[in-house]
This record gives C-alpha cells, sequence and structure tokens, in this order.
C-alpha cells in the first residue's frame, strides 16, 4: 500500500517516486516508470534525493512506500550474482 503526500491521487501520466526501504533495511528512492533508482543509508538522505529529482518530472509526487520496494539493480556484488 503507498500513502500520498500533497495529493489525494497522482496523475495517471505523470510519474510517482516512491521513497521506502527493501526487505534488507536499504533506503531506495524509485520512479514508477523505472527512470531512476537510488540507494541510500538513512531516510532523509532518500528524502533529500526525491526532492531534488522530482524537478525532473513534470507533474510526479513523493509518495511514501509502505510496502517493500524492490531494487531494479541488484546491490550485492557481481560474484555472488554469478553463483
Amino acid at each position: 500500500m503507498i500513502q500520498s503526500f500533497g495529493t489525494a491521487e497522482p496523475d495517471q501520466q505523470g510519474s510517482v517516486i516512491y521513497v521506502g526501504q527493501d526487505r534488507a533495511g536499504h533506503w531506495l528512492v524509485q520512479e514508477s516508470h523505472g527512470l531512476l533508482e537510488g540507494r541510500f543509508i538513512s531516510r532523509e538522505a532518500a528524502w533529500r534525493f526525491a526532492r531534488s529529482e522530482v524537478h525532473g518530472f513534470p507533474g510526479a509526487v513523493i509518495v511514501l512506500a509502505t510496502e517493500w520496494l524492490v531494487p531494479a539493480i541488484p546491490f550485492e556484488p557481481a560474484l555472488e550474482r554469478a553463483a
């Protein structure tokens, strides 16, 4: 479930920038069309990044993810992925 801040419903044509955690506890920022992803050590850093990037996506809103986010980019070393 996603909780929205500042708007009742995001524009269907606009982007949604999600801020939340993955199952490992990393803070992630993800854009709904896969055009942006970042990994952060703190919630504050993730929100700061999301606020700085939202202007690059006209009509976008930032929402707090209330479910786990799944990273689009794997974070484990390449050697672990190959095994």
